[in-house]
């Protein structure tokens, strides 16, 4: 992975702190820390597994950091394994032997993800007891196995997808709903299949909750279908979702369809769930690389949330007041946060939520010297775009006026992409192998 930063006097430092927190949260080597053997013993979490009882080991997964996490499990397992498949966003792929890699859509599912699904779901319904099944998760999951249930079409799920990200609505809000109208999320990959369940979970949800994230196929669902409909209708959805989902979600209210697994439920008893990274753990080594370059570093927060603009804007007005306590002969000062936060689109433009953050940043910091704010998705990949985020400065507000650039509008067409690339701000990572959540990080010398 190559990070290309905007230069400026802050780009050396960025690219160690920015590659820090991306390295030690990529998928394979976070399976290299959470898995390991030693002949036919397979250790994970400490739990022991002697391959030697178990007739096939299968890996299957999805998300952005999947096929990277399979690579490193193939080399682990070796000639025990006897294959698998997992499904990536498009240009995440990397070279394996012998788990196949799909690529599919992301954020939007598409019939390439629907096609993936099925065969992942007929792979895990022909195994037994007497297999063990690999389950690999990490963020984007959720869109990259579309399942819908019979007579809820592919159609039908895109247009809801849309809706609910363009909304505003949380990942929370989002899985809710997908899960009951999936056939393999919130839990249901476990009840259809009897092969003994471990699953490795790289978390892009705040708070780490397996069932939220990659919508749990593997995991109890304390969701209901009363709450999706509520998310929906909270929304203002629920009117537009198509007749078969509203007969589908109003006869799961009425206990006509079978709910989601819960705890407790019998399909678990075989399933092993461990988290082996998150937000978390890239906000914590980004920090470790500012203090070791010298700087008085604070990790303000590991779960932001909230409407990006307002965030960037809170974020950066931080700067005011650090800037007045950096006196010349004092250490720099290092601001950090990780977290999700979301965008509610009323424009048409092309952007992202690190960018809009960015762009609001930059508003808040204008004319402030020698200060800096750093916003990017550790995926590599912010919103539809080819950017992972974009460094803003106390002169990028001034150098947008001299360009005839209005910042303010903008945000409001949800159109920070291009502006970005006209001010030559943006942050390239291209694909990273990771994804746990977005890093913000503020500079004041």
């Amino acid at each position: 992975m190559t990070i290309r930063l905007p230069t400026s006097p802050v780009s050396t430092l960025l690219k160690r702190v920015l590659g820090r927190a991306i390295n030690v949260a990529e998928g394979g080597a976070a399976v290299k820390r959470a898995v390991g053997r030693r002949g036919d013993v397979l250790t994970i979490a400490s739990r022991r597994f002697d391959l030697r009882r178990y007739d096939r080991v299968v890996v299957l997964g999805a998300g952005k950091a999947a096929a990277s996490m399979a690579r490193a499990l193939e080399r682990l397992l070796g000639n025990r394994l006897e294959g698998g498949l997992v499904v990536v966003k498009y240009g995440h792929a990397v070279p394996t032997r012998r788990i196949v890699v799909y690529e599919a859509g992301h954020p939007y599912p598409d019939r390439a993800g629907f096609h993936a699904a099925r065969r992942l779901m007929r792979a895990a319904s022909t195994l037994s007891k007497r297999d063990l099944l690999i389950v690999l998760l990490s963020g984007g999951a959720s869109s990259l196995l579309p399942a819908p249930v019979p007579g809820i079409s592919l159609s039908d799920k895109q247009r809801v997808t849309r809706r609910l990200l363009r909304s505003g609505a949380g990942i929370q809000e989002v899985n809710t709903v997908r899960k009951h109208l999936s056939a393999l999320k919130g839990g249901r990959l476990a009840a259809m299949t009897s092969a003994r369940i471990v699953t490795l979970i790289l978390s892009d949800v705040l708070g780490d909750d397996v069932s939220a994230i990659a919508s749990g196929p593997t995991a109890p669902d304390p969701s209901t279908f009363r709450q999706a409909v509520l998310c929906l209708k909270r929304r203002r959805l629920w009117s537009s979702v198509s007749p078969s989902m509203r007969k589908h979600l109003d006869r799961g209210c009425r206990g006509l369809e079978v709910e989601t697994p819960k705890t407790g439920a019998p399909c678990f008893r075989h399933v092993l769930n461990v988290l082996i990274g998150s937000g978390a753990l890239a906000v914590s080594e980004a920090a470790r690389a500012a203090r070791e370059a010298g700087f008085r570093t604070v990790i303000h927060s590991i779960n932001l949330t909230g409407e990006a603009r307002l965030a960037g804007a809170e974020f950066g007005a931080m700067a005011r007041d650090l800037r007045r306590h950096v006196k010349p002969g004092r250490k720099p000062c290092c601001v950090i946060t990780g977290g999700e936060t979301t965008v509610t689109v009323s424009g048409q433009g092309r952007g992202g939520r690190a960018q809009e953050f960015a762009v609001a940043a930059a508003q808040a910091i204008a004319g402030l010297p020698n200060v800096w704010v750093a916003a990017v998705g550790t995926d590599g990949t912010d919103g539809p775009t080819d950017a992972a985020g974009a460094l803003v400065s106390g002169q990028t507000a001034a150098q947008a006026l001299r360009n005839g650039i209005d910042l303010n509008a903008a945000l409001k067409q949800n159109n920070t992409y291009p502006i970005l690339k006209r001010l030559g701000a943006h942050i390239m990572t291209g694909p990273t192998g990771t994804n746990v959540n977005d890093l913000y990080v503020l500079l004041v010398f």
